[in-house]
């Protein structure tokens, strides 16, 4: 398996991968929709990058990274595994991709947020460092399924 950055091929399984986990536990939401339907212009176009994980030439993961929640933070959005491989590693190999390019791009901190239901993710999260935020550290989201923020610093 290789992590490598997004191409325009890779349009149809970004958003494939990501429906196949929010429809299992969620609805898809308006700002997914966007993300999902447009990369370059909600993700890339605002500084932002996109990795893919490829196993025998497919892409079966994916994650991204955009700026947001202040200076020197990007924002971990849309990371996924295709289900039938979940275990494999994807995760940890997204996870520790996105630290690399997240350092390669600036940033001090990256920025999370997710569902508490979601415990693989979660623990992938803690065991990457990351630290959930309470009290006045946490922000608005554009996402009703959205109950926890983490932040990591770099």
């Amino acid at each position: 398996m290789i992590v490598r950055d997004y191409t325009l091929a890779d349009a149809t399984a970004f958003r494939d991968l990501n429906l196949a986990w929010v429809e299992k536990y969620f609805s898809v939401e308006p700002e997914d929709r966007a993300q999902l339907e447009d990369p370059q212009t909600h993700i890339l176009g605002k500084g932002g990058a996109i990795l893919i994980a490829e196993y025998d030439g497919e892409a079966v993961g994916t994650v991204g990274l955009v700026p947001g929640h202040g200076e020197g933070v990007l924002e971990l959005i849309k990371m996924s595994a295709r289900t039938d491989l979940q275990g494999k590693g994807i995760g940890r190999a997204l996870m520790d991709a996105a630290v690399a390019k997240s350092r390669e791009m600036g940033a001090k901190q990256i920025w999370l947020e997710t569902n508490t239901k979601l415990e693989a993710a979660l623990a992938l999260y803690r065991k990457s460092g990351f630290r959930e935020l309470t009290g006045d550290e946490l922000t608005p989201t554009p996402y009703d399924r959205c109950n926890c923020q983490m932040v990591l610093d770099l």
